[in-house]
């Protein structure tokens, strides 16, 4: 079990190489307090008639919520599919498959989809097992590529396309008519959790969208990372449908002067935390070397960048989802501690000197900064939903799942 230290230090402050933290077992033990309390509040929210959480009186209704917080729950040390909680929430989510396999309702259907399909490989009852295949079938369908399935009822959110296309391998939320990495982070997570392996093609589709969102011109065949050596990741290889010639490229952070490999000073597209996490992770569950010039160009991305106060590259928005990204990511690899670049004061940027950082330390004390006498979490930007507490909670409660988990 990984612990916790006392305190929350920031790596942009200047200082001496320092040792990998102690296991502090009660801290650990605060972590697990902290995830009760957040289950506890989180009961307090099931939606009494439907099961689920975040139904909205209106619709559509967003299962994925539901998902989330299943997903949170299961994860917890003794609670499984018997909780009546979880037994109803279940009975909620299942009741949104539709023929195609998805799960959904009218809208965003990677999305839900994905994060439900988490959920029930957790649950493993029988009607939860029975839902698993056809979703990863409809997942696989979304991605664009030679074998999307553009003739199910949701064909018009992806398309046919080899592998030149710059959407290829990528998934999205449908409505702008591209793919994204955020949600094809959320198809692998799902896919992998419900027991794909690396090598399946949906893996080896996604690997070509990853390259073509890395900012590394040595593994980025695209014109907007020509000689950019940042390795992080962007959001996407084009801001909308219209745009699919491979020149522009989005970031959700917008843009940086960068000094690129040929010496110029250029403006290019920054790479940024939730992304670069979700990117690194994507690659680990592809089954890629340590060593591998994309898993390595993408870590030291991390160490450069390496912080919980902020979402890097981007301030606060989506900063709760960060957190699950960064929890996630850093399980997958799993390493206690990372060594990370610490800010020259003078320079403002990444020197040579290192510290040791055991991220779950790290990332428990941030969490504990933002919890509620409650159990709810804090918002701190109302970006990407995180105004609204059951989804903020549930993402923080994930996030201390990864990190205290045996």
């Amino acid at each position: 079990m990984r612990g916790v230290c006392a305190c929350f230090v920031s790596v942009a402050v200047v200082g001496a190489t320092l040792p990998a933290l102690a296991i502090d077992p009660e801290r650990a033990a605060r972590a697990h307090e902290m995830s009760a309390r957040a289950i506890a509040w989180l009961r307090t929210q099931q939606d009494a008639g439907t099961g689920g959480w975040g139904v909205p009186p209106e619709g559509p209704v967003y299962p994925a919520i539901t998902g989330l917080v299943l997903n949170g729950m299961l994860m917890e040390p003794g609670i499984d599919a018997t909780d009546p909680d979880v037994e109803r929430a279940l009975g909620f989510i299942l009741s949104y498959r539709q023929e195609d396999g998805g799960i959904y309702d009218r809208v965003l259907a990677n999305y839900n989809t994905s994060i439900c399909l988490s959920a029930l490989a957790r649950a493993r009852t029988s009607e939860a097992n029975a839902a698993i295949a056809p979703a990863q079938a409809f997942l696989r369908g979304l991605q664009y590529g030679e074998s999307a399935d553009v003739d199910s009822p949701v064909g018009a959110e992806t398309k046919v396309v080899d592998r030149s296309h710059p959407f290829y391998g990528g998934v999205g939320y449908g409505t702008h008519g591209r793919p994204d990495n955020s949600n094809l982070n959320l198809m692998l997570e799902a896919l992998h959790d419900s027991g794909v392996g690396g090598d399946d093609p949906a893996f080896q589709r996604a690997l070509v969208f990853l390259a073509r969102t890395q900012m590394s011109d040595a593994i980025n065949d695209m014109p907007y990372a020509d000689h950019s050596s940042q390795g992080g990741f962007i959001y996407a290889t084009s801001p909308d449908a219209q745009s699919v010639d491979g020149l522009i490229g989005q970031s959700q952070a917008g843009a940086i002067d960068e000094t690129l490999s040929n010496g110029q000073t250029m403006s290019r597209l920054r790479a940024y935390g939730s992304m670069t996490y979700a990117g690194f992770k994507s690659y680990i569950y592809a089954d890629l070397e340590r060593d591998d010039p994309r898993v390595v160009a993408a870590y030291e991305w991390l160490r450069r960048n390496y912080t919980l106060e902020e979402n890097p590259g981007i301030g606060t928005d989506g900063m709760y989802y960060y957190f699950v990204t960064f929890a996630r990511a850093m399980d997958a690899w799993g390493e206690p501690t990372i060594d990370v670049a610490v800010q020259d004061s003078e320079e403002g940027r990444a020197g040579a000197r290192t510290q040791t950082r055991d991220w779950a330390n790290d990332l428990i004390d941030r969490l504990a900064s933002l919890q509620n006498e409650d159990g709810s979490f804090r918002s701190v930007d109302d970006r990407w939903m995180e105004n609204h507490p059951v989804l903020i909670t549930a993402y923080a409660l994930i996030a201390l799942q990864h990190a205290a988990r045996d």
